[in-house]
């Protein structure tokens, strides 16, 4: 065999679906949870400086904020390592579905943890169809504040009272009714949306969401990989029990 078939050989045993979905994942969970470490942080400032003076009215959504950045280091650090198994296993299936080596041979132990992370990789992908809806909800509460400011910016608004204008974000529920001041109004508002902590979680807010989006794909292209080697392995594992003599 020449170095050129023996090159394609071993392409061929590339689990390129699995490499392209390890390579989505690692991307889309980075920038799901850097951004979104950074977005909070800068959300929680913005909230402290003009809508929430008393500390004791925003302390438990400081203490949310806080555990939500440590459930982020948990799930890119667990990411980072699923990712990595999967490919690991993408490879052996791929091996196993190709026939590379004609001495290998399946197990029922392997077909098993083959079954094991297409069911794992399922709830994984539910899971992260939640995150990527929760991950808009900022997005949304920004936008409305963007859209607010830019209005006021317009040529109608001068038609109108400029400070009756205003966003109150106790009505979402970030801060309790009783906060003070809980809303920003006219030239405040404007000022609020020029801030770079503004203009920065909103859009870092974004990219999450986007993330998110990515990281969501990654694994129904893991789940699609994952389904057809492991379909493949329990048909050759029935081939060889009616074969076998």
């Amino acid at each position: 065999m020449g170095c050129f078939e023996c090159c394609i050989k071993c392409l061929g045993g590339v689990p390129y679906a699995s490499l392209v979905a390890t390579i989505l994942c690692f991307s889309g969970v980075a920038l799901f949870c850097g951004c979104g470490h950074v977005a909070l942080t800068g959300t929680v400032t913005i909230l402290e400086t003009h809508f929430s003076k008393v500390t004791s009215d925003h302390a438990m959504l400081t203490d949310v904020v806080q555990l939500m950045q440590y459930v982020i280091y948990g799930v890119a650090s667990f990411f980072f390592l699923y990712g990595i198994i999967l490919l690991a296993e993408g490879f052996y299936t791929t091996s196993a579905v190709k026939e590379l080596h004609s001495e290998f041979k399946t197990t029922i132990c392997g077909r098993c943890i083959s079954g094991m992370f297409v069911f794992l990789t399922y709830i994984l992908g539910v899971a992260w169809l939640g995150v990527f809806g929760f991950s808009a909800v900022p997005v949304f509460l920004f936008y409305n504040m963007w859209s607010t400011c830019a209005a006021m910016r317009s040529p109608m608004a001068n038609l109108t009272d400029i400070d009756s204008i205003c966003v109150d974000v106790r009505q979402y529920g970030i801060i309790p009714w009783n906060a003070t001041p809980g809303k920003a109004c006219g030239t405040t508002l404007g000022d609020i949306c020029n801030t770079s902590e503004f203009y920065l979680s909103y859009h870092l807010y974004i990219v999450a969401c986007a993330g998110a989006g990515a990281t969501v794909i990654a694994l129904l292209i893991y789940m699609m990989a994952t389904t057809y080697n492991f379909a493949v392995l329990k048909f050759k594992s029935r081939e060889d029990c009616c074969t076998k003599f």
